[in-house]
């Protein structure tokens, strides 16, 4: 749990330092129409960690419902590593979201910073929360599509390489404005 939890914090500081003194235009500034800004890029981080949120209520509750093909390790093993590698930060090619997951299409605010850091104390305070079902290898669905499953240990590994390759999306775009 602990990497996890450390990882958000850096994640959370290194967004911080590299876009904390960004005016509301450099935050929302895109270098052509279908690259998303820095403000999108956060705003979608936010989304789609949230959507996660209502599955480890239900989990926790016992009222959450897996596709029988959650039965099979080897399945929620393939799956996991599957969407991680999808992911993850180093790999180069670039991936469309789910619509359930897009970011804002219009002009973000400037608290979209302020945001994101309680986003991710949100995110802290459920990674904890969730220490009995990491333990006892608990399976989850993505939100995205029910038929989608892995461990949530796999889930969390997930939440945090997704964050940073949209950190480095984040910052080439902070580059590209730079060099205009």
């Amino acid at each position: 749990m602990d990497k996890w939890i450390n990882q958000i914090d850096q994640t959370t500081r290194e967004f911080q330092h590299s876009f904390g003194s960004l005016t509301e235009d450099e935050l929302n500034w895109k270098p052509s129409p279908e690259v998303w800004s820095i403000a999108q890029n956060i705003d979608h981080l936010i989304v789609i960690n949230q959507s996660y949120f209502p599955i480890l209520a239900d989990l926790r509750s016992g009222n959450l419902k897996l596709p029988y093909i959650a039965r099979f390790k080897v399945i929620t093993s393939f799956l996991g590593r599957l969407v991680l590698s999808g992911v993850h930060p180093d790999r180069k090619k670039k991936s469309k979201t789910f619509s359930i997951w897009e970011p804002e299409t219009g002009h973000i605010a400037p608290d979209i910073m302020g945001r994101f850091s309680t986003h991710q104390d949100r995110l802290k305070s459920e990674i904890k929360a969730s220490k009995e079902w990491i333990e006892s290898d608990a399976v989850i669905h993505s939100p995205a599509n029910r038929n989608i499953v892995y461990k949530l240990e796999a889930a969390f590994d997930i939440i945090v390489h997704h964050e940073q390759r949209h950190l480095a999306q984040a910052q080439t775009i902070l580059a590209s404005r730079r060099k205009v």
